[in-house]
């Protein structure tokens, strides 16, 4: 028998298979590859969520330079500060700072 006699028997016996086999492969590496379907949804999902913090950033960055805006240009915004958080006055002005636990207390609120 020559070789290509020896093949068309090898192919015709076996052919179909090994056909199904490599589509079968193709199909596992289409899905589970390294740039397959799950690869893809995953790397969808990264870049959705991604996205989604450079949003939520320039929403804050945005706020940030409002604030910023407004300290340097708001007058009651600066006494506004310098009142609450430096404990600052107006000359001729008192301060009466009242301690957290008597506030609680006074309040009704548990510590």
């Amino acid at each position: 028998m020559a070789i290509q006699e020896k093949w068309s028997v090898w192919w015709a016996q076996y052919g179909r298979a090994v056909l199904g086999i490599c589509v079968f492969g193709l199909f596992l590496h289409d899905i589970f590859g390294t740039h397959g379907y799950l690869a893809m949804r995953r790397t969808k999902q990264d870049i959705e969520r991604v996205q989604e913090e450079i949003a939520r950033l320039n929403k804050e960055n945005a706020e940030l330079s409002q604030e910023v805006k407004a300290l340097k240009t708001d007058p009651h915004k600066i006494e506004s500060i310098a009142r609450d958080e430096l404990g600052l006055a107006k000359p001729g002005e008192v301060i009466i700072k009242i301690p957290k636990d008597q506030q609680l207390k006074t309040s009704g609120q548990k510590p």
